[in-house]
């Protein structure tokens, strides 16, 4: 670990900003349906593996001439609409208030009317740069259409918000903004390679693997104390959300798990499975939310896609002192 050094707000700012550009400059493949999977998604970064689909009316495809539209989170702005983030620095340990606005270019209007996605206006995902804190938040909407959450950043860095979305009458978007949080700076390397996280007594194993370009399965297995958990409860209209975030550039896919409650055929555990496909090879994190006796919790992942070699395994012991991840109301 590097001696601790003291950043400016603007140096922060500056690293995550020329660090989100190279990573865009990559070139990588973006997320596309597969005729073979049955899984869809599109550029706004969802996917959801019981349907197929056409490619949206204006959606970019391989092969008909224009380059393919990247994956969701890269991009302040898409389709008309942009990521206007009202507070781009924070102060790291000190709870603060988020405000952001997503607003209609020309017009310059915030958008008021949304359509509702299990069972929100609109997920806010916080990660930072270095993938060790992730939250999932669930801002208030004003009248005016000005989104607000408490937010209170642990340590200093650069940081990437997602806000995931549909607007009403308009297609699903996911558009990201970089955030700073000034204080005193380590950067810290991407937790190990590992497919079991536990998590408040609670252990998820994951199995399957994420490959660019194809959709596969993943499996998520809940236990506690050694026993299957079959009395998940629903969350957000689901037994579990999957987000995962490429390393580098943290490109964004939420991931939509096969079945819903109440459809007579999907269990309420002890396994949640998810249809997947990864946008290029490289290292991501996956975080799995899953409900059990009314609390939230989070297990995160790391893996590998196209052929990188695994490290040995090693569980995830989900905590402070490691790495941060979890919810926010």
């Amino acid at each position: 670990m590097n001696t601790g050094l003291r950043i400016t707000v603007f140096a922060a700012a500056l690293a995550a900003t020329f660090g989100a550009a190279y990573g865009v400059g990559g070139a990588v493949d973006a997320i596309s349906p597969s005729s073979e999977s049955g899984t869809h998604s599109g550029a706004g970064g969802h996917a959801a593996g019981h349907a197929e689909r056409a490619p949206a009316k204006n959606e970019q495809v391989k092969g008909g001439g224009h380059d393919p539209a990247p994956p969701g989170g890269l991009e302040i702005s898409r389709n008309g609409y942009t990521l206007d983030l009202k507070t781009p620095r924070l102060v790291a340990g000190k709870e603060a208030e988020l405000r952001f606005a997503v607003v209609q270019d020309g017009s310059g209007r915030k958008v008021t009317a949304y359509q509702r996605e299990h069972g929100k206006e609109l997920h806010l995902i916080l990660a930072s740069r270095d993938l060790t804190v992730y939250r999932h938040l669930h801002p208030a909407r004003a009248v005016d259409g000005t989104w607000s959450a408490p937010v209170k950043l642990p340590k200093a860095g650069g940081y990437r918000v997602f806000a995931d979305f549909k607007p009403k009458g308009g297609e699903a978007l996911t558009l990201g903004a970089d955030l700073a949080a000034s204080g005193t700076y380590e950067p810290a390397e991407l937790p190990e390679h590992n497919t079991t996280a536990r998590i408040d007594g609670y252990e998820v194993k994951l199995s399957g693997d994420l490959t660019p370009g194809k959709a596969n399965e993943l499996t998520l297995t809940v236990t506690k104390g050694g026993e299957p958990v079959r009395d998940l409860q629903p969350y957000l209209g689901a037994y579990g959300h999957l987000v995962a975030l490429r390393s580098g550039d943290l490109a964004y896919l939420h991931v939509h798990p096969n079945g819903e409650p109440g459809d007579g055929k999907t269990r309420p555990g002890p396994e949640v499975s998810f249809t997947a496909t990864a946008p290029s090879a490289g290292a991501y994190r996956l975080f799995l939310d899953f409900q059990h006796k009314g609390e939230v919790r989070t297990a995160a992942f790391t893996v590998h896609a196209g052929g990188t070699a695994e490290e040995p395994e090693k569980p995830s012991q989900s905590g402070p002192a490691e790495e941060e991840v979890g919810h926010a109301h």
